[in-house]
């Protein structure tokens, strides 16, 4: 099975094809660029590189959400359109689970936090159990205090990974009682391979949309629809 993933949910910008369970190519980018710049030089590349036919492809794999509203939207565009044009399967895959699944081997628990700014993260938890990936809790928004006393609370070491491990790694190491890791820089961004290979496992589940019904997940309103609500109550008499 030959599959082209995109992941657009954060700074990263990432295209992959994989084969089976080989990464035919992946081209990832993490600089001052939109990605509308991005992404359709990107997927041309690679499909050149790998010398892949547009048709060959059995199935697109998008990550889903959450994420960068903007991102998402322009990953789903882009996924939406190349899977029109090709008549061929979206895979959805979360964003979060795509971000754990690249900490295969980790002996403990698996806990991506993506920066959903005023102190909330996009997370989840996770572990391996040998080769299979469980999802102890599916993707959530929630404070990272929270998160911290939660992690606490089930008393196993965690491993961080994602945009605000960064950020948050001071408050996590002083408030944690557990034992806690830091991914490295290699591991520690969305990466369209990890993409493409978790997409690869939810579709020999049965996990697939055509293009007219895929739609980002962003967990949450945009911040404009919050500010309209806000202005919404203000009105109210």
């Amino acid at each position: 099975m030959k599959i082209l993933s995109i992941e657009s949910s954060g700074q990263v910008a990432s295209v992959a094809i994989a084969e089976d369970d080989k990464i035919l190519g992946e081209y990832s980018i993490n600089y001052k660029k939109t990605h509308s710049e991005t992404l359709l030089p990107m997927v041309d590349e690679v499909v050149r590189m790998t010398e892949t036919k547009l048709e060959e492809i059995d199935a697109i794999a998008i990550s889903k959400g959450p994420g960068s509203f903007t991102g998402l939207r322009i990953g789903s565009a882009t996924a939406k359109g190349l899977a029109l044009a090709l008549n061929k399967p979206i895979i959805p895959v979360p964003t979060v689970d795509g971000l754990a699944f690249q900490m295969w081997g980790n002996p403990g628990l698996i806990c991506p936090i993506m920066d959903a700014r005023r102190h909330q993260v996009y997370t989840g938890i996770y572990h391996f159990e040998g080769d299979d990936f469980v999802v102890d809790e599916a993707q959530n928004l929630c404070l990272i205090e929270d998160l911290v006393e939660h992690l606490n609370k089930l008393g196993k070491p965690v491993v961080f990974l994602g945009d605000a491990s960064v950020l948050h790694r001071e408050y996590i190491k002083a408030q944690s009682t557990i034992p806690v890791t830091f991914a490295p820089a290699n591991m520690r961004e969305q990466s369209a391979a990890a993409v493409a290979l978790l997409g690869k496992q939810l579709f020999a589940q049965g996990v697939s949309e055509s293009a007219a019904a895929h739609k980002p997940d962003y967990l949450r309103a945009s911040q404009a629809e919050r500010e309209l609500g806000n202005k919404a109550k203000d009105f109210r008499i």
